[in-house]
C-alpha cells in the first residue's frame, strides 16, 4: 500500500492479489463514512471513479475483479477468502500428514469454510489467481484454489516460512510449493534405485542385529530415508559445482551413513564389531582417510573421508566429521571445515571465498536441537562475515524421543525445529515414510541454498524402531508408542508395495534386490578374520609425536624486520588514523632507530608479517581481536572520519598468503569449535583463537576435552590451533584473572599440545613462528598460551631487536645478573608468567639483593622442560629448597601438575615447597585491596630467607 503514491491518479488497476481484498474492505468503510479511515487512504479513494465495474466480455485479471459487486458483504467475502488462503499457508503444517505413526484420517477437519463465514458458492465467484496466483492453470476459481491449497499444505510434506522476512525469498518459497515445482518427477529407474537404497539401509541394520547380538549400534531404523536424503543433497550439490561436502551428525544412524554415504567397507565395520584386526582389510574404491589415532574410539563416533568421481573424473570430497557423544558440538566444527574449503588463502589480503565450492550438512537430533545451546550459537554464525558459509542444509533426524524422554518433556515448543525460526530459516516437515516427499524436500533445500546462499532446515520425522540402543527395552517407558511401532511396516516395505501396485517393479524383482544385498553382506563378513579375541598390545604413539619438536630456526634478520615495521605503519593517502592511536603507531615506527625495544603487540605483528612472507596464511578471531581486548593490537585500523577499515598486513610487499582477522560474536563455544574445524581442514594455516579473558574459555570446555586435547589420540585428527588466553592476577576479581591453566595441564599427556606462560615479547615472537613452521609436519600439535594483560606494556617484557633476529624460543628463562657465587645459593624460586615479572620487579626494588637466591621462569609448562631445569639445579651444590611460586590458589594454577615433577628431579635433602594463595573454591579475591595485600605477602615470602 505504501508503494502507491497519492500524488498521481490511482485506478483499480493499481491493486492486485491479496492487496485487492484488503483495499476493497477498507473501501467499503470509506463508502459508509469517508472520515472514518486513514486520511492518506481517503485521499487515494477520492481519486477513484467509483467502485470497480465490468468493462466488456474479455477483461484482464484486475478488470475481472472489477466486475464483482462491491456490496459490503461481497467485500467481506473476498477479504475472508484471502485470509483463509493465508492461514492455510501459515497453519497448514498443523494439519499435515507428517507423522508416520499417525493417520491423517484421524485428524479433525481444519480451517473450515464456515469458520470464515464462507461457502463454496462465495468462493466460486472469486478468480483463482486472487487466492493462489501460482496454482496450475486448471485451477479456475476461488473454491478450487482453496481446495488446492489445502491439498498442497496437508500432504506428508509441510512448510513453515511465514517467519522469513525477505519478500523475495518468501515469494520464491511460496511459488516453489504452490506451483508444484518442488515435486520433480522421478523416472522408474530412479524409483527402483530409491527402493534398492532403502533395502541396503534396512538390510545392513538387520544383518548387524542378528550377527552381533546385543551390541550397540544406534540404528537408523525408523529414519531409513536419511541415507537417500543425503545421497540426493550430495548429488544435487555436486551438479552445481560443489567440490566438498562436510557432514556432522551424532551417533544415531552413523554406521549406516558411514557404510552407504561415505563408502566405508562392510568388512571394516564388521571387524570393528567382532574386535578383529582390520589393518589388513583393503578399503573399497573411492574410500579414503579411514584413520584412527593410537588410543581410538568407539565405532559409532568415527568419521571418514571419501572422494567420488563422476563421468568427467571431477572429484567431490565427502567428509563425515568425527564426533563424540556431545551430539551437537560437532556443528561449528563442520562449519569451520566448510569455510576453510571455500577459501583461497594464497594471495595477499583477505582470503577469497567461493561459497559454491563447499557445503555443510548438519544432522541434528530432535531432543538435541532445542536442548543444546551450541545449536543456537552455531546458527548465529550463519550470517556473520567471518563465519558464514553460504548456507547450511540442516536435517533434524527426528525420531520423536530423546534417550527415554518424550518430546513434551524435552522442549517447550511444538516442533523440534522451532529454534530455527528466530534465524529466519525456512523449515520443511516431512514424513520419513514417504520417500518421494523426502526427495522433494531436498530439491527445495538445494535450490534455496543455491539461489539465496542461506540455511535451510528439513525436519525428517520418523520414529525409533528399537530403544536408545539395542540393549534397551523401550516399552518400559513408552509402551503404547512401541506397540504401534511393532505393527508398523518399514519404509522399504511401504515403498516396495507402492511401486509394486503401480506396476513399476515386480515382487520377484523386489526379492531379487533383497537377496543380492544380503549376499554382498555375507560375502563381506566372510572376509573378516574369524578371531573374536585378538592379542592386546600396549598403546603405542607415533614416533614423531613421541619425540616432540625438532630444532627449528625462528629468527628473522634485522633488515627484514625493519622493512616489515615500516610497512606496518604505512596507510593509504587520505586515511585518517585516530589521533591517539596514530602517535602509538608512529612511536613503534622508530623502534629500530631509537631504543630498539620491541613491545608485546609489535612482536606479535612482526611475527605475523614474517609468517605471511614465508607463505603461511593466518586467521585470527576473538571477541575483540581486531583492536585487542586491552587496546594493544590495533591490527585493523579504522578511518576516524569515514569508519573505513584497513590492515597493513594486507598490503605487505613480501606477503605470499592471506591474513584474516575477525571480531567474533559473544560466544566462546561455537567460535573455538569453528576455528578448530577450520584448522583441521586447512592445516597449512596458522589459526589463532583469542579469549576476551582466559576465564571465559571454560564455556568451551567440551571442545578442549573431547576434540582439541584428545582428537589426535582418538581419531588421528591433527591440529595446530593456537589458543590465546589472557591470564594474570591484577585485582579484577574472580572472572577476570585465571585462564584455568590447571585444566589444560590436567589434560596434557602424550605430547598432545603445548602449554606456555610467557614473559617476554621475544618469547612470544619465537613461539608463534615455531608454531607456524610446525603446521605441515607430523609433530604438529595445538598451542595454549596464557597471554598477559598488564604485562603487555610492562617494561620488563620488552625485548631487544636482536632477540628476534638472533634468538630462539626458550622453555626456561633464568633471572639475569643475580647469581654471583653458586656455592651461596640455598633457594631456587621457580615461577611462570606474570608472577615471575612481579618477583623480578620486587627484587629490583630491594636495596640489598639476596645472595642466597636464584630465580627461574618456566615459560613452557608442557611438555615439561625436565632436562633443562635439572641441569640448572645441578649447578648449585648447596641448594636446600626448591620453591614454586604462583598467584593462583594452591588447588589451581600449575602447582598440582608441577609438584611431582619437581620432587622427581630434586636431589636428596632438597625440599620442594609452595608459596602462593591457599586452596580456594573461587579463583581470586573480589576486593582489589585484599588482592594487593595477598600478592605482596606472596612476593615477600618468596624473596625472604626462612619463609
Amino acid at each position: 500500500m505504501s508503494q502507491i503514491s497519492t500524488k498521481q491518479k490511482v485506478t483499480w488497476e493499481d491493486f492486485h492479489g491479496p492487496n485487492l481484498g484488503y483495499v476493497m474492505e477498507v473501501y467499503d468503510h470509506y463508502l459508509k463514512d469517508p472520515e472514518s479511515i486513514d486520511p492518506d487512504l481517503k485521499e487515494m479513494f477520492d481519486q477513484l471513479d467509483g467502485p470497480p465495474q465490468t468493462k466488456g466480455e474479455t477483461i484482464s485479471y484486475s478488470q475481472e475483479m472489477a466486475g464483482l459487486q462491491t456490496s459490503a458483504e461481497k467485500i467481506q467475502k473476498i477479504a475472508s477468502a484471502v485470509k483463509l488462503a493465508e492461514d492455510i499457508r501459515i497453519y497448514g503444517h498443523l494439519n499435515a500428514s507428517i507423522y508416520p505413526l499417525e493417520k491423517w484420517e484421524d485428524k479433525k477437519e481444519f480451517l473450515r469454510l464456515e469458520d470464515y463465514q464462507l461457502s463454496e458458492q462465495d468462493l466460486t465467484g472469486i478468480p483463482a489467481q486472487v487466492l493462489c496466483p501460482d496454482a496450475p492453470s486448471d485451477i479456475k476459481n476461488g473454491y478450487e484454489a482453496i481446495c488446492y491449497l489445502k491439498e498442497v499444505y496437508k500432504k506428508s510434506l509441510s512448510f513453515e516460512f511465514s517467519h522469513v522476512h525477505v519478500f523475495e525469498e518468501k515469494n520464491w518459497l511460496k511459488k516453489m510449493v504452490e506451483s508444484g515445482d518442488i515435486f520433480k518427477p522421478h523416472s522408474k529407474e530412479k524409483q527402483v534405485a530409491i527402493l534398492k537404497r532403502l533395502t541396503e539401509v534396512e538390510g545392513f541394520e538387520k544383518f548387524l542385529h542378528r550377527t552381533f547380538v546385543g551390541q550397540k549400534r544406534f540404528s537408523i531404523e525408523g529414519l531409513d530415508m536419511l541415507v537417500p536424503v543425503l545421497d540426493e543433497i550430495i548429488s544435487g550439490s555436486a551438479e552445481s559445482g560443489t567440490k566438498t561436502v562436510n557432514i556432522g551428525m551424532a551417533h544415531r544412524g552413523r554406521l549406516n551413513v558411514l557404510a552407504h554415504v561415505l563408502g566405508k567397507p562392510y568388512e571394516i565395520i564388521f571387524s570393528e564389531f567382532q574386535h578383529a584386526p582390520n589393518k589388513d582389510l583393503v578399503p573399497s574404491e573411492g574410500s579414503i582417510g579411514i584413520n584412527y589415532g593410537w588410543s581410538g574410539d568407539v565405532k559409532y563416533h568415527l568419521g571418514a573421508d571419501r572422494q567420488i568421481k563422476d563421468e568427467s573424473t571431477t572429484r567431490t570430497r565427502l567428509t563425515l566429521a568425527n564426533n563424540p557423544s556431545h551430539l551437537e558440538f560437532v556443528d561449528p566444527i563442520v562449519e569451520g571445515y566448510t569455510r576453510a574449503a571455500q577459501e583461497d588463502r594464497f594471495e595477499n589480503g583477505f582470503p577469497k571465498q567461493d561459497v559454491n565450492k563447499s557445503l555443510a550438512i548438519l544432522i541434528h537430533g530432535d531432543a538435541a536441537f532445542p536442548g543444546e545451546g551450541i545449536v543456537a550459537e552455531t546458527l548465529n554464525l550463519s550470517g556473520l562475515t567471518g563465519y558464514q558459509v553460504g548456507g547450511t542444509i540442516h536435517i533434524i533426524a527426528n525420531n520423536m524421543i530423546g534417550f527415554t524422554t518424550e518430546s513434551m518433556d524435552s522442549r517447550s515448543t511444538k516442533y523440534a525445529s522451532d529454534l530455527a525460526k528466530g534465524y529466519e530459516i525456512p523449515i520443511v516437515h516431512v514424513n520419513a515414510d514417504d520417500p518421494e516427499a523426502c526427495l522433494a524436500a531436498v530439491h527445495m533445500a538445494v535450490e534455496y541454498r543455491k539461489k539465496f546462499n542461506k540455511d535451510f532446515l528439513i525436519d525428517l520425522i520418523g520414529y525409533r524402531r528399537f530403544g536408545h540402543n539395542e540393549m534397551d527395552e523401550p516399552s518400559t517407558t513408552q509402551p503404547t508408542t512401541y506397540e504401534k511401532i511393532r505393527k508398523h511396516p518399514t519404509v522399504r516395505e511401504i515403498y516396495a508395495k507402492t511401486l509394486e501396485e503401480a506396476k513399476i517393479i515386480k515382487k520377484e524383482e523386489i526379492e531379487e534386490i533383497d537377496q543380492e544385498i544380503q549376499y554382498k553382506m555375507d560375502t563381506s563378513y566372510k572376509k573378516v578374520p574369524d578371531k573374536r579375541v585378538h592379542e592386546v598390545h600396549d598403546i603405542q604413539m607415533p614416533a614423531p609425536i613421541l619425540n616432540g619438536f625438532p630444532q627449528l630456526e625462528t629468527k628473522v634478520d634485522v633488515e627484514t624486520l625493519n622493512q616489515f615495521n615500516k610497512q606496518l605503519v604505512t596507510w593509504p593517502d587520505g586515511f585518517n588514523v585516530f589521533g591517539k592511536l596514530k602517535k602509538i603507531l608512529e612511536r613503534r615506527a622508530k623502534v629500530f632507530e631509537d631504543d630498539r625495544k620491541v613491545e608485546w603487540a609489535l612482536a606479535e605483528t612482526l611475527a605475523f608479517a614474517s609468517i605471511l612472507a614465508e607463505g603461511t596464511p593466518i586467521r585470527l578471531t576473538g571477541q575483540d581481536s581486531e583492536r585487542g581486548t586491552f587496546a594493544q593490537r590495533n591490527i585493523m585500523l579504522h578511518d576516524s572520519k569515514s569508519g573505513a577499515a584497513y590492515s597493513p598486513l594486507h598490503m605487505l610487499e613480501k606477503s605470499k598468503a592471506s591474513f584474516a582477522v575477525h571480531n567474533s560474536p559473544l560466544s566462546e563455544g561455537s567460535v573455538i569449535g569453528f576455528e578448530y574445524g577450520y584448522n583441521v581442514f586447512a592445516p597449512e594455516t596458522l589459526v589463532l583463537w583469542e579469549a576476551q579473558y582466559g576465564d571465559f574459555a571454560n564455556v568451551a570446555q567440551v571442545f578442549f576435552d573431547q576434540f582439541i586435547a584428545a582428537g589426535r589420540a582418538k581419531w588421528g585428527q591433527k591440529s595446530g590451533l593456537v589458543m590465546l588466553l589472557p591470564h594474570g592476577y591484577e585485582g579484577q576479581g574472580p572472572e577476570h584473572s585465571s585462564g584455568r591453566m590447571e585444566r589444560f595441564l590436567q589434560l596434557a599427556a602424550e605430547n598432545n599440545w603445548t602449554v606456555a606462560n610467557l614473559t617476554s615479547a621475544a618469547q612470544y615472537f619465537h613461539i608463534l613462528r615455531r608454531q607456524a613452521k610446525i603446521l605441515k609436519r607430523e609433530e604438529v600439535r595445538p598451542l595454549v598460551i596464557m597471554t598477559p594483560k598488564s604485562l603487555l606494556r610492562n617494561p620488563n617484557t620488552l625485548s631487544e631487536v636482536q632477540e628476534l633476529s638472533e634468538g630462539v624460543f626458550k622453555p626456561v628463562l633464568e633471572q639475569a645478573s643475580l647469581v654471583e657465587n653458586a656455592e651461596n645459593i640455598k633457594r631456587i624460586v621457580l615461577s611462570s608468567g606474570k608472577i615471575g615479572i612481579d618477583l623480578s620487579d620486587k627484587l629490583n626494588s630491594m636495596d640489598e639483593k639476596p645472595d642466597w637466591l636464584h630465580m627461574i621462569r618456566v615459560e613452557e609448562l608442557y611438555p615439561f622442560p625436565k632436562k633443562k631445569i635439572e641441569a640448572i639445579l645441578k649447578r648449585y651444590p648447596s641448594l636446600k629448597e626448591i620453591v614454586w611460586v604462583q598467584e593462583e590458589p594452591q588447588n589451581m594454577g600449575a602447582w598440582t601438575y608441577i609438584q611431582p615433577k619437581l620432587q622427581e628431579i630434586a636431589s636428596e635433602g632438597v625440599k620442594v615447597e609452595y608459596i602462593g594463595r591457599r586452596r580456594r573454591s573461587s579463583t581470586a579475591e573480589g576486593d582489589p585491596n585484599v588482592h594487593k595485600k595477598e600478592q605482596e605477602r606472596i612476593l615477600t615470602s618468596a624473596l625472604t630467607q626462612g619463609n
